[in-house]
């Protein structure tokens, strides 16, 4: 298993959208990938060199920037929060979109904000830093894991930084969206040693590369 390829996908959103462009790049994964009572981490391909594992997105990219595993897709989201040097995100599959964003209650969010700072609950604290900064304004950050759109009710933070695709869930908690921060995209990624080390990563980073660039043009 030394020689085995490690390719690390996202459990959750952008996985049915990736699984047919991972095919058309011979990346197929064994049947029982497909069984929702497997509770398995690790998966065969079609291939005899390569291994899937199916982990959370935040993981996906901490795998391929350690080198546990040379190849993935995350959202964008995801590469920018972590930033990794040793990561490369070579192509824009063009699924998965949405986009991240501030959003608060309809009636506004200075009762909970501190004299000097917003508090906001956020699974993105170095986006949103990073974006409040650029505003001049000092962002406490409430690193939550999920239910963000409950935090505002209860008193835990003013506002909330969260992705965003229909919006349907922030009205149903009685929130708005108020600033844009990132639009957002799968993207293939790798390992930057791996990557010019094994031919064989960047055969497939051409497959996918050759695979988006079709689709552009159909």
């Amino acid at each position: 298993m030394n020689d085995c390829l490690t390719f690390a996908v996202p459990k959750g959103r952008i996985l049915d959208e990736a699984l047919p462009v991972m095919a058309r790049a011979d990346v197929v994964p064994e049947d029982a990938f497909h069984d929702k009572a497997n509770r398995s981490l690790t998966f065969a391909t079609t291939r005899e060199d390569m291994r899937l594992i199916r982990v959370r997105a935040f993981d996906v990219a901490t795998f391929v920037a350690h080198g546990a595993a040379q190849l993935g897709i995350v959202g964008s989201d995801v590469i920018e929060e972590f930033d990794y040097a040793d990561l490369y995100a070579p192509v824009d599959l063009d699924i998965g979109h949405c986009h991240l964003a501030v959003a608060e209650p309809k009636e506004g969010a200075a009762s909970v904000d501190g004299a000097s700072h917003l508090r906001v609950a956020t699974k993105y604290p170095n986006l949103t830093r990073r974006h409040f900064e650029r505003q001049g304004i000092q962002a406490e950050c409430v690193k939550l894991n999920g239910a963000m759109e409950i935090a505002p009710a209860l008193g835990l933070a003013g506002r909330i930084v969260d992705l965003v695709s229909s919006g349907t869930t922030l009205r149903e908690n009685g929130l708005v969206e108020t600033s844009r921060i990132l639009d957002i995209s799968a993207r293939l990624i790798v390992n930057r040693a791996a990557l010019k080390t094994d031919p064989r990563v960047a055969a497939l980073v051409e497959a996918f590369r050759a695979d988006a660039a079709r689709r552009e043009a159909a």
